[in-house]
């Protein structure tokens, strides 16, 4: 389905970026791989894809909280693969505290990468999706960028953020063969969902098990995790020639979370 397309997918070397590019390969799109871990574990992984895809798969280790390096690794992308078709906007990280005892360099930092990551991604890739007539630009936002939970004011203001800029982007984009969307998964039991189960586990004094159906039950009706597959499975169809005519849209898979 997108045997000679190009991704470059950041953070993808984990989580839910890690699922997406899976799926991207499954269909044939070559990939640039975007994030962090070991050397060993992510050339294992790059090889994986490179064999499911039967395309090319290579990986940049940028810093997507410096611009240089997020302008870099679209360069580095289309300088070895010779094009960018597909930009999908996954990085990203969490910090809780109340606004007061909020760090202020965890909220750069965290605004820097959740955010103005996408803004200078998207600036350097739509003039190569323009000339070649067609593109997909899926940022992943959260059902956070749609409502709020306390303690978390730099990803919510971040992701919220993230949206406005979908919508920005897919006008300005309107009728070119381009189009930009954002996928706001809840729940997604993902490393950093993860660390909230433990963390939640620890100060309550209850079981791992318990912790995670107490998570769920606060916010996501459906009391099931969105997978990783899901939302692989959403970009995919994004990609597609179906989906030419959906563009600014904010598509929700969280389990009834924003039907209370």
């Amino acid at each position: 389905m997108l045997k000679g397309r190009v991704a470059v997918i950041t953070g993808s070397t984990s989580g839910i970026g890690e699922g997406i590019a899976r799926i991207l390969a499954k269909h044939g799109c070559s990939l640039m791989l975007n994030g962090f871990g070991e050397t060993e574990a992510i050339e294992n992984q790059r090889s994986e894809l490179a064999r499911i895809s039967d395309a090319e798969v290579l990986y940049n280790g940028a810093d997507l909280s410096h611009a240089s390096q997020c302008i870099d690794l679209i360069r580095d992308a289309e300088g070895r693969l010779g094009r960018v078709d597909i930009l999908i906007n996954n990085a990203g990280l969490q910090y809780i505290a109340p606004i007061e005892d909020f760090p202020p360099d965890r909220w750069d930092y965290i605004m820097a990468v959740n955010l103005s990551a996408s803004f200078h991604t998207i600036r350097k890739t739509l003039p190569l999706m323009r000339r070649s007539g067609w593109g997909r630009v899926i940022n992943i936002a959260s059902t956070h960028g749609l409502v709020a939970s306390a303690g978390k004011a730099a990803y919510v203001a971040a992701k919220h953020g993230l949206i406005g800029l979908t919508k920005v982007v897919a006008l300005e984009t309107a009728g070119s063969g381009v189009t930009c969307n954002a996928i706001c998964p809840g729940w997604v039991l993902t490393p950093l969902v993860q660390d909230q189960i433990d963390t939640k586990a620890a100060s309550e004094e209850i079981s791992n098990e318990e912790a995670t159906r107490k998570l769920l039950s606060e916010k996501q009706p459906s009391g099931a995790f969105t997978t990783v597959e899901q939302i692989g499975s959403l970009a995919l169809y994004l990609c597609t020639e179906n989906a030419s005519n959906i563009t600014g849209a904010a598509i929700p898979m969280d389990g009834g979370w924003l039907a209370q």
